[in-house]
């Protein structure tokens, strides 16, 4: 009993070992995906070179200190900031062109400045975000804060524009009510400010002075998360949705690829050469129909999401549908051309399988593409997922037009075609002796 027991493990392990392609995916695959997500989250001591986020920089003030907010922000190693007005980067935020703006309002130097002696009345800096990426908003803000500071403080202390600013503030302070002990205090600061500055003016200072702090913080922030229009909260579960459809509907292709091979290799194709039919005839209605399956699952999907998570298609239905029914299409041409291009379902499958993770991966259905470094961002350009994402989150959360599906569909169907012509092409009735 011994001896057969071992020797029904010996030719189980021949048969796995007999197959060099099945063997070298299931070592390869593993070894893809973890060198993968150890790459984009620095897996080698934190010196991969990272994701810069995208900032649109709004200001309405062009004074001194809005000026040096906006520079310290643009010479952020982790930020990449462009100029933009207002309306520019409401709509590149709500198009995902943008991770955050933020808006300096009109007279912001002057108002900060009197703000550091005035905690009633603060100017606000508007943060206008992308709700699906909350994590970089934060990060955002808390450097504008800390710039924000930095030159308010400067300013108002050492600069030439916002010293006026002191000589306001305490004829303020002299017309206010508060208790008379504290308005002598201000007063002996702000005066004392103000003598000093006029020292700096007539050469009595180094130059090598640190400049006061603030009394308190000069400004507020007001956040607005941009989607579909006002009012309208975030849904998480559209994305998480849309993400997962497509790494299932991927599944269904290579079902479609293994089986027709294995209607190849026994024989199927070869009986049905006899019938009056083509081969475009033959796999185009596999395809079709392959198609169609993935077009219900994405409907039931969704449908599914509607009902129990709320999540709407707040942008053109058209749209979405066109672009349901572009990827189910090119995930059918994607399982005939792994027919045509594999020899056995057993020697076919792991490729398979590892060629739909990476595009999974790399199209931004189970990590973000915004955390992936610069270079890999753009060669996700070429992968046809990120189209079908975007796509998805465009006219589902963000709430766009058709317009803005319409190079998600090109795209498709363009993989649709080159897909679809090299399998025809390149099939073979016969199986490989």
């Amino acid at each position: 009993m011994t001896s057969i027991f071992r020797a029904l493990v010996r030719k189980d392990l021949r048969l796995f070992f007999s197959d060099r392609r099945s063997v070298i995916m299931a070592f390869v695959a593993p070894i893809v995906i973890a060198s993968f997500f150890g790459y984009i989250f620095g897996g080698n001591g934190g010196q991969t070179e990272a994701s810069r986020v995208a900032v649109l920089a709004v200001d309405q003030d062009a004074s001194v200190t809005s000026r040096e907010i906006v520079a310290n922000m643009t010479a952020d190693k982790a930020l990449a900031v462009q100029p933009a007005g207002l309306e520019e980067a409401r709509a590149a935020v709500r198009k995902g062109k943008a991770i955050v703006a933020f808006v300096i309002p009109a007279a912001f130097g002057a108002d900060a400045g009197r703000a550091l002696f005035d905690a009633v009345s603060k100017p606000v800096i508007g943060l206008l975000y992308d709700p699906s990426h909350a994590a970089e908003m934060g990060m955002v803000q808390g450097m504008l804060s800390g710039h924000v500071m930095e030159a308010v403080s400067k300013e108002m202390f050492t600069g030439q524009t916002d010293r006026q600013a002191v000589k306001d503030s305490l004829a303020q302070i002299e017309q206010s009510a508060m208790a008379p002990a504290d308005k002598k205090s201000l007063e002996t600061m702000l005066r004392g400010i103000d003598g000093w500055n006029a020292r700096r003016d007539s050469g009595a200072a180094s130059g090598n002075a640190t400049a006061p702090q603030g009394l308190t913080i000069p400004f507020q922030v007001h956040s607005e998360a941009i989607t579909s229009g006002i009012g309208v909260q975030y849904n998480g579960y559209a994305h998480s949705f849309g993400g997962m459809g497509i790494q299932f509907i991927l599944f269904v292709g290579i079902d479609v690829g293994m089986g027709l091979l294995a209607m190849r290799q026994s024989g199927v194709w070869q009986r049905l050469r006899a019938a009056p039919l083509s081969r475009g005839t033959l796999l185009g209605s596999r395809a079709v129909s392959a198609a169609m399956t993935s077009m219900l699952v994405l409907m039931v999907l969704f449908a599914f999401a509607r009902v129990v998570f709320g999540c709407r298609i707040e942008g053109s239905m058209v749209g979405f549908l066109c672009i349901c029914a572009a990827f189910s299409l090119m995930t059918a041409a994607f399982g005939l051309l792994i027919a045509a291009l594999g020899k056995t379902p057993e020697a076919t499958r792991g490729l398979s399988i590892l060629v739909t993770l990476l595009m999974v991966m790399l199209g931004g259905a189970w990590v973000p593409t915004f955390i992936f470094p610069q270079w890999l961002q753009k060669l996700t350009i070429a992968i046809p997922t990120r189209w079908a994402m975007d796509g998805l989150d465009a006219m589902t959360w963000r709430g766009l037009g058709f317009s803005s599906a319409i190079g998600p569909i090109a795209v498709l169907v363009g993989f649709t075609l080159v897909f679809g012509v090299l399998a025809v092409m390149r099939f073979r009735w016969e199986a490989d002796s």
